[in-house]
């Protein structure tokens, strides 16, 4: 009759070190349990933009010309946070040009032009964010530049559709 409470206590102890968690090597953390939450990154050689979806509130793409100079196509991600992202592609505005003689004149005005900057060092001014303080300072926004335009929208359809799916997304742009 001694096994008994022999064999109760044997098994009390087996059920309570079942029911502790395993030992977590110094220096790693534990993952806990329901924690995952769907994001959207975007991982860019200037940097990494990560947000949580549910703080999503829009995703937009839209174009527009700056002092007649160049023209801006710009996304942006809104959420419920206190800082905006911008990610926009720039280029000359260039004027369409009708065919013919006119089309030549325009094309050369331009290489013209390109040979002048590339002679004073301002072949970079496309590549470059330039700002003018106070008129253009951007306060608690994130701005990413692209090299081309084809990039910068697939990142849109990237962003747009994990919105819209909530689903965990990376993007990876050039």
């Amino acid at each position: 009759m001694k096994i008994l409470p022999f064999l109760v206590s044997l098994l009390a102890v087996s059920v309570l070190c079942a029911q502790q968690p395993a030992a977590t090597p110094a220096g790693q953390a534990t993952p806990s349990p329901n924690t995952a939450l769907p994001m959207w990154r975007a991982t860019l050689p200037g940097g990494t933009y990560s947000v949580a979806l549910r703080s999503i509130v829009s995703v937009s793409t839209h174009e527009y010309v700056v002092d007649g100079a160049a023209r801006v196509t710009e996304v942006n991600i809104d959420t419920t946070g206190a800082a905006l992202v911008r990610f926009y592609f720039i280029e000359p505005n260039t004027v369409s040009a009708p065919s013919g003689f006119g089309a030549a004149t325009i094309e050369k005005t331009q290489q013209l032009l390109q040979e002048g900057a590339a002679r004073t060092g301002q072949e970079d001014a496309w590549k470059k964010v330039v700002k003018s303080y106070p008129t253009t300072t951007h306060t608690r926004t994130i701005e990413y530049r692209f090299a081309n335009k084809d990039t910068l929208n697939k990142l849109f359809e990237s962003a747009e559709s994990a919105f819209r799916l909530n689903r965990n997304t990376v993007f990876k742009g050039e």
